[in-house]
């Protein structure tokens, strides 16, 4: 793939260096590995689930970290106990990271395992300050415009 060269973006505006940092772990990302594959739904209108298959992994052997706008999800090789006994294994039990770029305003509400699948719960709330409010328009008096072009405001009779 092809670099981007946002330099010219970034002459006229300010700010935006944020979607070139976006923009390329989106690339690396595509470049990385692929394990452990995974799902992104949306449930609802601001709910989503991302869905890892995680098999041979416990609770306790995965962490979930949400920090500045990033979800990241690792997992730790569990220890083999029966090492000598098994002939082959075609089930994959390394060490993994994968790192989502979250939107503003998403939270993890919560991660769950489950038939060694880990659902993690994810919900936009934008903050009440943030939100689109409707503005009341008041009524007045009517205005007039005198011949100097200056307002001038009708008395009621």
């Amino acid at each position: 793939m092809n670099a981007f060269d946002f330099s010219p973006l970034f002459r006229s505006a300010i700010g935006f260096d944020r979607m070139a940092r976006l923009v390329e772990t989106a690339r690396a990302a595509a470049d990385g590995p692929a394990y452990p594959p995974y799902n992104i739904e949306k449930t609802g209108e601001d709910s989503y689930v991302l869905t890892m298959a995680v098999a041979g992994f416990g609770p306790n052997d995965i962490d979930v970290t949400a920090h500045d706008n990033t979800l990241t999800v690792s997992g730790k090789a569990p220890q083999a106990q029966d090492a000598g006994r098994v002939l082959y294994r075609g089930i994959a039990g390394r060490a993994f990271e994968r790192r989502f770029v979250l939107a503003d305003h998403i939270l993890v509400e919560g991660a769950q395992l489950e038939n060694g699948l880990l659902h993690v719960a994810l919900r936009r709330e934008v903050p009440e300050a943030l939100k689109p409010r409707r503005i009341a328009i008041q009524a007045g008096a009517p205005r007039a415009l005198t011949a100097n072009g200056a307002e001038q405001v009708q008395q009621a009779a």
